[in-house]
């Protein structure tokens, strides 16, 4: 069958030989193909096809085989919600160089460790991945490697091989022989995902493909590639800081707000079960221009840093330049400080940043920004163990946050013993001393009788 004008039949090679036909409707295919069937598997009420197995309750399905397995690496396991689970599709996409082979080498690793894991490899070869695995000391006897792009040659080795977790790096360097298209396209890339989900659905075995990103940060590819796989997760983290996250996107068996923290560096990569002392590692009492915060990545508070200089007087173009924030909020609150404040900064450049490469998006850091900027503006050095939590409105009010009482509390678990937040502030632990505000005034009348001049 063609669907344009040949003059030679494909298959027999005789010319003249192809006859136009009008396509058939949907029911004429369905009518077709159930002639080829037995009748034993045509209903007869309603003409469709009779199931090879019954559909049953589903307390009677059984789920012993679906629980979930352990990768050995905690902070994985806490963004996947427990750990793998047999015959899942897991998908982690990130930008090249961030890390993902030197993260896939430790999960082998780990998982060698009770069982047999097969990791192919499309970008490099065998050598090359050899070479990193010694310097990361990820090498085990159960961990297999093989340097194919091939899809056809890949369910071999997994024939031959017979892993339970099998790790494809990456799935826009894998070909299907039998399907149309290039290398990494929509089309190719469709397909060999399929083909994988269906080895996994029928298997049990768990498939963790490695995916590209586009410019803007998304998954490369077609849109339905996280809608085939089960889990999708992002490898990210700043190029020139050693700190990653694993972040949630997608989760079938789990929470989708988890986020698991690493960092990279020579000897591999490692996790890091307190990022708050990793981004409160150089802050200094003494300098002004610095407030702490404590944000909500997922269900996780961490407590970051937020620096601000004021520098200059009377510049006629003066420079904003912001890093790791949001740039409209913190003009926005450069604004509200000037309208709302007093706090003149016409003429003054403005920088405002935080520290270790966190990257802060949510509101609740809006309160720190304004008393940062406020304190630079001034020279005023805040008083020690003090953090300042709060979203602020266009009307300088500060409002509430969600899981302020949380957030305090693991202010308090390092060592903080005041913190500012605002009014209407759910329960906050008692060894820590909570002053309420309604406003950035309030805010910085509170701080301004025991700051510093520097």
């Amino acid at each position: 069958m063609t669907f344009k004008w040949a003059g030679r039949c494909p298959e027999c090679g005789a010319w003249g030989s192809v006859e136009e036909a009008p396509a058939l409707s949907p029911l004429q295919t369905s009518a077709l193909q159930r002639s080829a069937l037995p009748e034993s598997r045509i209903a007869s009420t309603t003409g469709g096809l009779l199931p090879s197995s019954p559909a049953r309750s589903i307390n009677e399905v059984e789920g012993s085989h679906a629980a979930v397995r352990s990768t050995g690496i905690a902070e994985l396991d806490r963004v996947l919600g427990g750990g793998v689970v047999p015959g899942a599709m897991i998908l982690l996409a990130g930008e090249p160089g961030v890390g993902k082979s030197t993260l896939l080498l430790e999960v082998v690793r780990r998982w060698a460790e009770h069982d047999t894991a097969l990791y192919i490899t499309g970008e490099e070869s065998a050598g090359q991945v050899r070479l990193r695995a010694d310097r990361t000391n990820a090498l085990h006897e159960r961990v297999m490697i093989a340097a194919e792009s091939e899809l056809a040659t890949i369910l071999g080795h997994v024939e031959q091989v017979r892993p339970s977790l099998l790790i494809v790096d990456s799935v826009q360097t894998m070909r299907a022989a039998d399907v149309e298209g290039t290398t990494g396209g929509v089309t190719q890339v469709r397909a060999v995902t399929n083909a994988l989900t269906n080895l996994a659905k029928t298997s049990g075995l768990a498939v963790l493909l490695v995916g590209h990103v586009t410019k803007d940060g998304s998954v490369a590819g077609p849109r339905s590639l996280e809608h085939i796989v089960d889990v999708v997760l992002h490898f990210e983290g700043d190029k020139n800081s050693t700190l990653r996250m694993v972040r949630g996107i997608k989760n079938r068996f789990g929470p989708t707000d988890e986020v698991g923290c690493f960092e990279l560096c020579e000897s591999g990569i490692k996790e890091i079960t307190d990022p708050s002392g990793l981004f409160l590692h150089h802050h200094s009492h003494t300098v002004s221009g610095t407030a702490i915060t404590v944000a909500m990545d997922g269900k996780r508070p961490m407590l970051g840093e937020v620096q601000a200089l004021v520098a200059g007087n009377g510049i006629p173009s003066p420079r904003r330049a912001v890093s790791g924030l949001d740039s409209s909020r913190v003009a926005m609150i450069l604004a509200v400080l000037e309208r709302r404040c007093g706090l003149s900064l016409t003429g003054s450049e403005v920088y405002v940043a935080t520290v270790g490469g966190m990257r802060v998006t949510e509101p609740s850091a809006d309160l720190a920004i304004a008393v940062a900027v406020a304190s630079g503006a001034r020279d005023l050095v805040l008083p020690e163990r003090t953090i300042v939590i709060g979203e602020v409105g266009l009307a300088g009010e500060v409002r509430r946050v969600p899981g302020a009482g949380r957030r305090v509390q693991e202010a308090a678990r390092l060592g903080f013993t005041r913190a500012i937040v605002p009014a209407d502030s759910d329960a906050m632990p008692h060894n820590v001393a909570v002053t309420h505000v309604r406003n950035v005034g309030e805010a910085l009348s509170a701080l301004a009788p025991e700051a510093k001049q520097k």
